[in-house]
């Protein structure tokens, strides 16, 4: 959830975050949803090859200008792990 005051930050730099986040290696995608009835609340979804290429993104995201406004933002994740081939 995105504390009232900072909402039009976050919808601002949104897109350029999304397209950093895309073009990053092992990306496989990536899409966010702002709720249509609370603005506050945003739906991620993102996908990435393996933990290896998931763990930079996370450093980035942190050290980033992204990370700095969404400092005070709450985060409910799901992470879910790899699952083994059948090979």
């Amino acid at each position: 959830m995105v504390p009232g005051p900072e909402l039009e930050a976050v919808e601002a730099e949104l897109p350029n975050h999304i397209q950093r986040t895309l073009a990053e290696p092992g990306c496989i995608s990536f899409s966010v949803l702002q709720s249509p009835n609370d603005p506050s609340r945003f739906d991620v979804e993102e996908e990435f090859y393996d933990r290896q290429a998931f763990e930079p993104h996370q450093r980035r995201v942190k050290d980033s200008f992204w990370g700095n406004i969404t400092k005070n933002v709450k985060r409910y994740y799901e992470i879910k792990g790899e699952t083994p081939n059948d090979e």
